[in-house]
């Protein structure tokens, strides 16, 4: 048993060295809700949203993201689509928590009947959010929230829309220092 205590530090640094590590890569994916023109005739699309994120340091990155929505907008079927990039922010001081913020310039299609459009559409994005991640296995972490402010100008007109998402998040690689 005396033996066992004293192995025990040694058997446990590599884990914990191993959950402060930045890593390389990160994968998301996970179930998204937007609400769509919250500051005139809100709507709510449900989906999916995706990202890949290069870390380039422990704080700074840049992310590809990408969701798509599906839903009713007054009563008639439509979805939407977006694709962005840009830079990420994350404070990795915590083993467990890793809170991040990001802006990201991309484009939204619109699918028909997407906001009284009559024919899909592209428009360009801005979104700017943040969330937070929690570790739960060396590699994995759940992305318990990701909230995003969407912008869009569809129709000529400034639409505002919020996207909550939530998922899975896969540490890939280990950045050196």
């Amino acid at each position: 048993m005396r033996r066992f205590l004293i192995l025990l530090p040694l058997l446990i640094f590599p884990v914990s060295a191993l959950a402060q590590q930045t890593p390389q890569v990160e994968i998301f994916g996970g179930y998204s809700n937007m609400a769509a023109n919250f500051n005139a005739s809100s709507f709510d699309l449900n989906g999916a949203n995706f990202s890949a994120q290069e870390n380039l340091n422990s704080w700074f990155g840049g992310v590809l993201d990408f969701s798509t929505h599906f839903g009713k907008d007054n009563g008639l079927k439509t979805n939407t689509q977006t694709i962005s990039y840009g830079p990420v922010f994350s404070y990795r001081k915590s083993k467990t928590i890793v809170p991040f913020a990001h802006a990201m310039v991309g484009v939204e299609r619109g699918g028909t009947n997407y906001l009284g459009i009559s024919q899909p559409e592209e428009r360009i994005a801005v979104l700017a959010g943040g969330g937070v991640d929690l570790k739960v296995l060396p590699g994995i972490a759940l992305r318990l929230v990701q909230v995003d402010y969407v912008y869009t100008g569809f129709s000529n007109n400034r639409q505002d829309n919020m996207r909550i998402s939530a998922g899975v998040v896969f540490n890939l690689g280990k950045k050196k220092k």
